[in-house]
Protein backbone atom coordinates (compact mmCIF):
# COMPACT_ATOMS: atom_id res chain seq x y z
CA UNK A 1 0.00 0.00 0.00
CA UNK A 2 1.22 3.36 -1.17
CA UNK A 3 0.46 6.06 1.85
CA UNK A 4 -0.14 9.72 -0.25
CA UNK A 5 0.25 11.61 3.25
CA UNK A 6 3.22 10.64 6.10
CA UNK A 7 1.70 8.90 8.85
CA UNK A 8 3.17 9.26 11.93
CA UNK A 9 1.90 6.39 15.17
CA UNK A 10 3.26 5.13 18.25
CA UNK A 11 2.77 1.50 19.56
CA UNK A 12 2.45 1.12 23.22
CA UNK A 13 2.32 -2.20 25.54
CA UNK A 14 3.98 -3.59 28.20
CA UNK A 15 6.62 -6.60 27.59
CA UNK A 16 5.42 -9.57 26.53
CA UNK A 17 1.91 -7.95 25.05
CA UNK A 18 2.72 -9.11 21.50
CA UNK A 19 4.39 -5.51 20.58
CA UNK A 20 6.99 -6.84 18.58
CA UNK A 21 4.57 -9.09 16.55
CA UNK A 22 1.60 -6.38 16.19
CA UNK A 23 4.28 -3.89 14.96
CA UNK A 24 6.23 -6.13 12.18
CA UNK A 25 2.91 -6.95 10.97
CA UNK A 26 1.70 -2.87 10.43
CA UNK A 27 5.21 -1.93 8.63
CA UNK A 28 4.95 -4.91 6.63
CA UNK A 29 0.28 -4.39 5.76
CA UNK A 30 0.62 -0.47 5.90
CA UNK A 31 4.35 0.31 4.81
CA UNK A 32 5.41 2.36 7.75
CA UNK A 33 9.07 2.01 8.92
CA UNK A 34 9.56 0.96 12.62
CA UNK A 35 11.50 2.82 15.04
CA UNK A 36 12.59 1.10 17.96
CA UNK A 37 13.99 3.62 20.57
CA UNK A 38 16.15 0.67 21.91
CA UNK A 39 17.73 0.11 18.66
CA UNK A 40 18.46 3.66 18.14
CA UNK A 41 19.96 4.05 22.06
CA UNK A 42 22.18 1.13 21.48
CA UNK A 43 23.16 2.28 18.51
CA UNK A 44 24.40 5.61 19.43
CA UNK A 45 25.89 4.12 22.57
CA UNK A 46 27.97 1.57 20.03
CA UNK A 47 28.63 4.68 17.93
CA UNK A 48 30.15 6.84 20.52
CA UNK A 49 28.74 9.70 19.93
CA UNK A 50 28.03 12.92 21.79
CA UNK A 51 25.10 11.56 22.86
CA UNK A 52 25.80 8.07 23.32
CA UNK A 53 28.48 8.86 25.44
CA UNK A 54 25.81 10.95 27.97
CA UNK A 55 23.93 8.21 28.20
CA UNK A 56 26.28 5.55 29.04
CA UNK A 57 27.90 7.55 31.82
CA UNK A 58 24.53 7.92 33.33
CA UNK A 59 23.64 3.98 33.09
CA UNK A 60 27.29 3.34 33.66
CA UNK A 61 26.51 5.58 37.61
CA UNK A 62 23.44 3.78 37.91
CA UNK A 63 21.28 6.78 37.08
CA UNK A 64 18.69 7.08 34.87
CA UNK A 65 19.04 8.69 31.38
CA UNK A 66 17.43 12.60 31.38
CA UNK A 67 14.34 13.07 29.17
CA UNK A 68 15.73 15.55 27.10
CA UNK A 69 18.98 12.90 26.13
CA UNK A 70 16.37 10.94 24.91
CA UNK A 71 14.32 13.28 23.47
CA UNK A 72 16.67 14.55 21.62
CA UNK A 73 17.85 11.21 20.19
CA UNK A 74 14.78 9.72 19.05
CA UNK A 75 14.23 13.27 17.72
CA UNK A 76 17.26 13.25 15.80
CA UNK A 77 16.68 10.20 14.13
CA UNK A 78 12.95 10.76 13.41
CA UNK A 79 14.24 14.34 11.40
CA UNK A 80 16.83 12.22 9.11
CA UNK A 81 13.89 10.18 8.11
CA UNK A 82 11.41 13.17 7.18
CA UNK A 83 8.64 12.43 4.21
CA UNK A 84 8.48 8.81 5.15
CA UNK A 85 5.68 7.02 7.54
CA UNK A 86 6.68 5.68 10.67
CA UNK A 87 5.54 3.39 13.82
CA UNK A 88 7.60 4.70 16.69
CA UNK A 89 8.16 1.81 19.43
CA UNK A 90 9.44 2.42 22.89
CA UNK A 91 9.15 5.97 22.96
CA UNK A 92 7.53 7.87 24.69
CA UNK A 93 8.20 6.44 28.03
CA UNK A 94 6.98 9.89 30.03
CA UNK A 95 4.70 12.62 29.47
CA UNK A 96 8.00 15.08 29.30
CA UNK A 97 9.04 13.06 26.56
CA UNK A 98 5.62 12.56 24.88
CA UNK A 99 5.72 16.29 24.87
CA UNK A 100 8.87 16.85 23.37
CA UNK A 101 7.58 14.50 20.32
CA UNK A 102 4.15 16.61 20.16
CA UNK A 103 6.38 20.34 19.83
CA UNK A 104 8.13 18.92 16.49
CA UNK A 105 5.33 15.90 15.37
CA UNK A 106 1.64 15.51 15.16
CA UNK A 107 0.74 12.22 15.68
CA UNK A 108 -2.25 10.73 13.54
CA UNK A 109 -2.34 7.84 16.28
CA UNK A 110 -1.50 6.11 19.65
CA UNK A 111 -2.07 2.23 19.63
CA UNK A 112 -2.29 0.41 22.82
CA UNK A 113 -2.40 -2.78 23.58
CA UNK A 114 -3.70 -4.00 26.69
CA UNK A 115 -3.50 -7.25 27.67
CA UNK A 116 -3.70 -8.68 31.13
CA UNK A 117 -0.83 -8.67 33.25
CA UNK A 118 -2.06 -12.58 33.96
CA UNK A 119 -1.48 -13.49 30.58
CA UNK A 120 1.49 -11.42 30.32
CA UNK A 121 3.22 -13.30 33.46
CA UNK A 122 2.02 -16.76 32.39
CA UNK A 123 3.33 -16.10 28.74
CA UNK A 124 7.06 -14.98 30.00
CA UNK A 125 7.45 -17.60 32.80
CA UNK A 126 6.49 -19.79 30.17
CA UNK A 127 9.93 -19.28 27.87
CA UNK A 128 12.80 -21.31 28.05
CA UNK A 129 16.03 -20.35 26.12
CA UNK A 130 19.26 -22.81 25.00
CA UNK A 131 21.52 -19.75 25.56
CA UNK A 132 23.99 -21.17 22.99
CA UNK A 133 21.44 -21.00 20.19
CA UNK A 134 18.98 -18.20 20.93
CA UNK A 135 16.41 -21.18 20.52
CA UNK A 136 13.27 -20.13 22.72
CA UNK A 137 10.92 -22.54 24.16
CA UNK A 138 7.71 -22.35 25.48
CA UNK A 139 6.12 -25.01 27.84
CA UNK A 140 2.39 -23.58 27.03
CA UNK A 141 2.36 -24.09 23.03
CA UNK A 142 6.34 -24.48 22.10
CA UNK A 143 7.68 -26.83 24.17
CA UNK A 144 10.86 -29.13 23.61
CA UNK A 145 10.81 -32.32 23.23
CA UNK A 146 12.15 -33.45 26.02
CA UNK A 147 11.02 -31.33 28.72
CA UNK A 148 14.28 -29.07 29.72
CA UNK A 149 16.52 -29.91 27.19
CA UNK A 150 17.09 -28.12 23.69
CA UNK A 151 15.76 -30.44 20.49
CA UNK A 152 18.76 -30.31 18.19
CA UNK A 153 21.78 -30.27 20.90
CA UNK A 154 19.97 -32.12 24.37
CA UNK A 155 21.58 -29.28 26.03
CA UNK A 156 19.87 -27.80 28.82
CA UNK A 157 17.31 -25.28 28.88
CA UNK A 158 17.77 -21.96 31.32
CA UNK A 159 15.10 -19.25 32.30
CA UNK A 160 16.67 -15.87 31.86
CA UNK A 161 16.49 -13.65 34.38
CA UNK A 162 14.26 -11.33 32.44
CA UNK A 163 11.26 -14.41 32.20
CA UNK A 164 11.30 -15.34 36.27
CA UNK A 165 8.05 -14.72 37.52
CA UNK A 166 9.22 -12.46 40.36
CA UNK A 167 11.28 -10.66 37.57
CA UNK A 168 8.23 -10.53 35.78
CA UNK A 169 5.61 -9.24 38.56
CA UNK A 170 8.45 -6.46 39.15
CA UNK A 171 8.74 -5.14 35.07
CA UNK A 172 4.58 -4.96 34.74
CA UNK A 173 4.35 -2.85 37.79
CA UNK A 174 6.90 -0.77 36.74
CA UNK A 175 5.16 -0.31 33.34
CA UNK A 176 1.92 0.46 34.53
CA UNK A 177 3.58 3.11 36.93
CA UNK A 178 5.22 4.67 34.32
CA UNK A 179 3.23 4.41 31.62
CA UNK A 180 -0.09 5.54 33.03
CA UNK A 181 0.45 8.98 32.96
CA UNK A 182 1.16 8.30 29.00
CA UNK A 183 -1.94 6.65 28.15
CA UNK A 184 -3.61 9.38 30.15
CA UNK A 185 -1.98 11.91 27.89
CA UNK A 186 -3.07 10.70 24.99
CA UNK A 187 -6.14 9.85 26.01
CA UNK A 188 -7.36 13.49 26.69
CA UNK A 189 -5.82 14.29 23.00
CA UNK A 190 -7.86 11.46 21.69
CA UNK A 191 -5.32 10.14 19.43
CA UNK A 192 -5.84 6.80 22.04
CA UNK A 193 -6.82 3.55 20.72
CA UNK A 194 -6.73 0.66 22.91
CA UNK A 195 -7.01 -2.84 22.10
CA UNK A 196 -7.53 -5.25 24.64
CA UNK A 197 -7.33 -9.04 24.47
CA UNK A 198 -5.19 -12.17 25.49
CA UNK A 199 -4.36 -13.34 22.53
CA UNK A 200 -1.78 -11.51 19.34
CA UNK A 201 -3.80 -13.23 16.36
CA UNK A 202 -6.91 -12.31 17.94
CA UNK A 203 -6.35 -9.13 18.61
CA UNK A 204 -4.20 -8.19 15.10
CA UNK A 205 -7.33 -8.20 13.15
CA UNK A 206 -8.90 -5.53 15.15
CA UNK A 207 -5.52 -3.37 14.71
CA UNK A 208 -5.44 -3.94 10.74
CA UNK A 209 -8.90 -2.85 10.28
CA UNK A 210 -8.77 0.24 12.68
CA UNK A 211 -5.83 1.54 10.71
CA UNK A 212 -7.40 0.77 7.59
CA UNK A 213 -10.51 3.17 8.28
CA UNK A 214 -7.84 5.62 9.76
CA UNK A 215 -5.45 5.96 6.74
CA UNK A 216 -8.24 5.70 4.49
CA UNK A 217 -10.05 8.74 6.59
CA UNK A 218 -6.46 10.68 6.61
CA UNK A 219 -5.63 9.80 2.90
CA UNK A 220 -9.33 11.03 1.77
CA UNK A 221 -8.55 14.29 3.84
CA UNK A 222 -5.96 15.46 1.43
CA UNK A 223 -7.34 15.16 -1.40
Amino acid sequence: MVLPRVIRAVIMGPPGSGKGTVSGRITKTFGLKHISSGDILRANINAQTELGLLMKSCIDQGQLVPDDVISRLILNDLRAIDGRSWLLDGFPRTVSQAEALDDVYTLDTVINLNVPFQTIKQRLTSRWTHLPSGRVYNTDFNPPKVPGFDDDTGEPLFQRDDDRPETVTRRLKSYETQTEPVLEYYRSKGVLETFSGTETNKIWPHVEVFLQRKLSSINQKVE
